[in-house]
């Protein structure tokens, strides 16, 4: 595709480069605590119920419960004890000889301690409380109503049931559901694979020496801790000089490594803003370039041997805002995962703006409770320091102002809420 002279609205752009990608489906098995933050592969479902076997919810005495319907503190109703059964007991209980002209469970109770089995024929349990706690015999003093205090085969989890979708991101919570299933393998998609490459002579690495002229690159640190706690992987951050020649071999190496490709920098009309030069002598595809939005319009997508490379702008916010435009929709097409998707809200204003931007704007801001605030003073393309009291970016409209109250597009920031 030629490159756009145009600037294009974000929600073309993003999906043109939809347009040009497809599902990732290599496979593979990890241990059950190693699946949290993983992409699961398949649907997971039921081989079991759960719980498998009825069971009491406290320590009391297993019943009919139509046996202890007229009981009560005045007037208890006594009942033979057959035997008393704990968590993780069993017992094959023979209710003839405990009373040789009944076969059932009729007139009979069961102690029982909080999880243990329910044999059948008793369909409720009365709290030891309401009880004399007797041992051969027992006094109950209150009627319980049938499958009180009672969880039934199934309760929780159904045999049969799909308890989590394929693309499902592996929470703590489902750990937990798959542990009570007894799995201990989980079919989880390989993560996606991302190279970052940072460009500017001025850059040097967190712990190096610092000279005159020189900064720290952050941009790939920030974009690369978000990537990493969603599940997926960085499999290198490299920094680049102003160089052509560089550049391409970065993009040579990168591309026989990753799954997606983020360089940042080096993207405008200025001196040494060579990126599109160098996608271009690497034999890269231009899907987009520019976009209708502030910071950041001159971010660029690239096909570059089938595989997408999101070119962002050199200033922290700028990056940031636009990775969180482009990135997260394309990971969750080439992963199949929804969850990946990021979350976008409409929620109103809890105070004005008053600026008529010329462009969509992306602006940062902190939602709680229903409205969304402008904490941050400063929006300088540059600064990250204050995205610290903001938890999410807003999308004001070119040429409008916004007043209390009024609706607005609201974006979370993947690891900010």
């Amino acid at each position: 595709m030629a490159n756009c002279k145009d600037k294009m609205q974000i929600d073309k752009c993003l999906e043109i480069l939809l347009e040009h990608v497809n599902t990732k489906i290599d496979m593979e098995e990890v241990a059950l605590m190693d699946a949290v933050g993983r992409v699961l592969g398949r649907d997971i479902v039921a081989d079991t119920n759960v719980p498998s076997f009825a069971k009491s919810a406290m320590d009391g005495y297993a019943v009919v419960s139509s046996d202890v319907a007229s009981a009560s503190a005045a007037s208890p109703v006594r009942l033979q004890v057959i035997g008393q059964l704990c968590a993780g007991e069993y017992k094959d209980f023979d209710y003839t000889k405990a009373h040789a002209e009944e076969s059932s469970a009729t007139g009979k109770a069961l102690r029982v301690m909080t999880g243990a089995m329910v044999p059948e024929g008793f369909d409720a349990v009365v709290r030891q409380e309401d009880t004399d706690y007797g041992m051969d015999f027992v006094s109950i003093r209150s009627s319980v109503d049938k499958f009180q205090n009672y969880c039934h085969v199934g309760e929780d989890i159904k045999k049969g049931t799909v308890v989590l979708d394929r693309g499902t991101v592996v929470l703590p919570v489902h750990i937990g559901i798959l542990a009570s299933l007894g799995i201990d393998k989980v079919p989880v998609l390989t993560p996606l694979k991302i190279a970052i490459i940072s460009t500017g002579d001025e850059l040097v690495l967190p712990g190096e020496r610092l000279d005159n002229g020189k900064i720290y690159g952050s941009i790939a640190f920030m974009l690369g801790a978000t990537i990493r706690k969603e599940g997926l992987q960085v499999v290198s951050m490299e920094l680049c000089r102003d160089h052509v020649k560089q550049a391409v071999s970065l993009l040579d190496e990168a591309v026989k490594a990753a799954d997606v490709i983020i360089t940042t920098g080096a993207l405008s009309v200025g001196k040494k803003d060579f990126m599109p030069e160098a996608l271009k002598t690497a034999g890269a595809e231009t899907l987009f370039r520019n976009a209708d939005i502030q910071p950041g319009t001159p971010t660029m997508a690239s096909l570059l041997c089938g595989k997408p490379v999101l070119s962002l702008s050199g200033n922290p916010y700028a990056a940031l805002a636009n990775f969180e435009i482009y990135f997260w929709d394309l990971a969750a097409k080439l992963m199949g995962s929804d969850n990946l998707r990021p979350r976008i809200e409409t929620l109103p204003m809890a105070e004005d703006y008053s600026k008529k931007n010329k462009s969509r704007r992306l602006v940062r801001a902190f939602a709680k409770e229903g409205k969304v605030y402008l904490p941050a003073k400063e929006h300088q393309a540059s600064l990250i320091y204050n995205l610290t009291k903001c938890n999410c970016l807003i999308e004001f409209e070119a040429g409008k102002t916004v007043s209390k109250g009024d609706k607005v597009k609201v974006r979370f920031i993947k690891g900010a809420e």
